[in-house]
């Protein structure tokens, strides 16, 4: 009867029916922070066109928008803890508005360095929606189908995705590519400049519509009521927490180098997927922004399966097999480069899209109260994102191949396979520990 009971208070089976409107409207806020996130893809082979950047340079777009999520993990988690999920989460919504607001002048300036700061500005916004969004999401049902929720809520996060590289590819990127003697023409013929200030401006109005529609989302969120999490109730009824306590967790450290490692790989899979299909297929940019389109269609499909394939199979187990099926892709796309280069590392967006949500509900599994800092932590292991790309682009420049830098994804997952099926294993007494010390009451 005990399970019975639960099923019909809940929504697919993970949701608690009662929460089911605070859920959806926090589980929306992962297709707004994944339009972008994937909109920096497009954003460095514009870039590169309009400010005449070097692959190293345009690789400084990733560092600066994953520096934002670095410093600010922390503060947002201290300031989630202090007051509620909701206040973060309206903040975050706000100051990913404002960043997108700077686009503006930064595009009247003509100023790369103006962009870093607006592109660290939102990303430290987002810094705030993550890591409250992430946590709630996990706390708000039973731990037992913490991963199957949160999957299920990170599944919008490609839809975003996609949006984000339809829009820049859209609006963004013109499809004016002009070979070098045409350059030359039009600098002599003072053309130039105002070539690449029309160029630099096409990335101001799909910005100003993400600001506009991130402050109406925040007004949603004013008027909605928030229930507590799991965290919150024991926070209520538990010892203060202590962040050095994450220590002595195992599954948590390994899962930060895990996530870190993760955050590593899809940023610079993504950020140069348009240049390796042009190096070795020869395509267009609008094609190949096409490609990672459909790159992140596989990313969407792989998180929803996952989802549904979570019944069956481990979520542990499940991440170290597609861990393993993505070193193989890689390898392949740096031994092969060409078409099947290009379709290898296509489809290591499937098997990629389960990591992040599934390594961050393993990583913070019985931290007790002290969940909310350990997600924090775990959010400023996207710093893996800033710290990756320009290494890639580096390699890139200096062998004159981006096969051969696509080994940076390949040993990224080596790790992610090995955490998943070993480094994420929790020791019993670890578990009887947390459970004493935190003193859970019942939830109602």
């Amino acid at each position: 009867m005990g399970a019975l009971s639960q099923s019909r208070n809940e929504v697919w089976g993970f949701v608690p029916r009662r929460n089911l409107l605070s859920f959806s409207l926090v589980t929306m806020l992962f297709l707004i922070w994944g339009i972008p996130n994937n909109m920096n893809d497009i954003l460095i082979k514009q870039f590169m066109k309009s400010f005449e950047l070097s692959r190293t340079q345009a690789g400084l777009i990733q560092s600066a928008f994953y520096m934002g999520y670095f410093f600010l993990a922390v503060p947002s988690g201290l300031i989630m803890k202090k007051y509620s999920y909701k206040v973060g989460l309206i903040a975050g919504l706000l100051l990913f508005a404002l960043g997108c607001c700077l686009f503006w002048p930064a595009a009247v300036a003509g100023k790369y360095g103006l962009f870093l700061f607006a592109l660290f500005v939102i990303a430290s916004g987002l810094t705030f929606l993550e890591t409250g969004a992430n946590i709630f999401i996990v706390e708000l049902g039973e731990s037992q189908s913490a991963e199957r929720r949160l999957n299920f809520s990170q599944a919008f996060n490609p839809i975003g995705a996609v949006l984000g590289v339809l829009i820049g590819t859209i609006f963004i990127l013109s499809g004016i590519e002009h070979d070098p003697l045409k350059i030359t023409a039009m600098k002599l013929s003072g053309e130039y400049q105002h070539y690449l200030q029309q160029e630099t401006m096409r990335v101001v109005t799909p910005y100003l519509v993400l600001a506009a529609f991130a402050v109406l989302w925040s007004i949603f969120l004013m008027f909605t009521k928030f229930p507590k999490g799991r965290d919150e109730l024991k926070e209520e009824n538990a010892v203060k927490a202590n962040s050095r306590e994450l220590l002595k967790y195992p599954h948590f450290y390994k899962g930060v180098i895990s996530q870190f490692f993760y955050c590593g790989a899809q940023t610079c899979t993504w950020s140069f997927f348009i240049q390796y299909v042009q190096d070795f297929t020869g395509q267009p940019e609008k094609i190949a922004g096409y490609f990672l389109t459909g790159t992140l269609v596989a990313f969407g499909v792989g998180r929803f399966s996952a989802t549904y394939i979570m019944r069956y199979v481990s979520p542990g187990k499940l991440m170290g097999i597609y861990g393993f099926v993505n070193v193989g892709l890689v390898a392949i796309a740096i031994l092969i480069p060409g078409f099947i280069g290009v379709w290898a590392i296509f489809f290591t967006s499937f098997f990629m899209s389960l990591m992040y949500p599934t390594n961050f509900a393993l990583s913070i599994r019985n931290l007790g109260n002290n969940a909310k800092i350990g997600g924090s932590i775990m959010v400023m292991a996207i710093v893996g994102g800033a710290f990756f790309p320009p290494v890639m682009g580096l390699i890139a420049e200096s062998t004159k191949s981006m096969a051969i830098a696509m080994v940076i994804p390949l040993i990224c997952y080596l790790y992610i396979a090995y955490y998943a099926l070993r480094g994420s294993k929790i020791p019993g007494e670890l578990i009887e520990e947390v459970a004493a010390s935190a003193k859970i009451l019942p939830t109602h």
